[in-house]
């Protein structure tokens, strides 16, 4: 067993194993990393465009969260969060593995499809989600989303791009029913909300782009209408 290092300042990582353990990747992000290391660097980089976006607000809402593994980017700047997904194996993943007392995020299960959570969210965010979302169904998971907020929550919705499909590997695919154009997402979104501010995403980098060069795409939405 290693006791201490060269260099006391890395003393630290030794003190965190001894207090905490080794962390460990959740389900999700568990056969992620085995397959595909570097989509690990992607999620975790909308995570973090979602937490500076979100940045200064008390209380958010996840919509479909999988293992949560990423959602301590988020739990970094927001007090309260509230995570939810329609797959109880990945909340019961969560909550024997993924649960730290240090970091306190609240994951339920939950269809936002059936209903929205009604706590009053000052934000709602949805990452890798609408695209599973069958086209009929598309308007009820917005509603009940809102329904989640506060009047002047805000929402964030990613998802890969229509034009990005053709690229993808089977396994990114699979499930994707309701992939979109940046300009299809965003009249969406405008049926709801006031502003809605669009960005494009190539691998880790979140820009201003062309929507029709990027793989990925966030619609970050603004003054509900209803």
């Amino acid at each position: 067993m290693i006791s201490k290092t060269v260099e006391p300042q890395y003393e630290i990582c030794l003190n965190v194993e001894s207090k905490a353990g080794r962390a460990r990747l959740g389900l999700m992000s568990n056969q992620v990393w085995h397959d595909d290391p570097k989509r690990l660097l992607f999620v975790l980089s909308r995570y973090k465009f979602v937490s500076k976006m979100l940045s200064g607000k008390k209380s958010v809402l996840e919509v479909g969260c999988s293992d949560a593994f990423c959602t301590r980017i988020v739990k970094q700047v927001i007090p309260n969060v509230v995570a939810v997904d329609i797959d109880p194996a990945f909340i019961s993943d969560y909550a024997l593995f993924g649960n730290s007392d240090d970091w306190g995020i609240d994951c339920r299960v939950h269809d936002i499809l059936t209903g929205p959570i009604s706590e009053g969210f000052d934000g709602c965010y949805s990452l890798d989600v609408f695209e599973h979302i069958d086209p009929k169904y598309e308007d009820d998971f917005i509603v009940n989303s809102l329904g989640s907020l506060s009047s002047d929550g805000v929402m964030i919705i990613g998802m890969p791009s229509i034009e990005s499909q053709k690229y993808a590997s089977a396994g990114s695919i699979a499930g994707h029913v309701n992939c979109k154009a940046g300009e299809s997402l965003k009249d969406l979104c405008e049926k709801y909300f006031k502003n809605v501010f669009m960005f494009s995403m190539n691998d880790e980098v979140v820009h201003t782009g062309f929507f029709r060069m990027a793989n990925y795409i966030f619609a970050v939405c603004t003054n509900q209408k209803i």
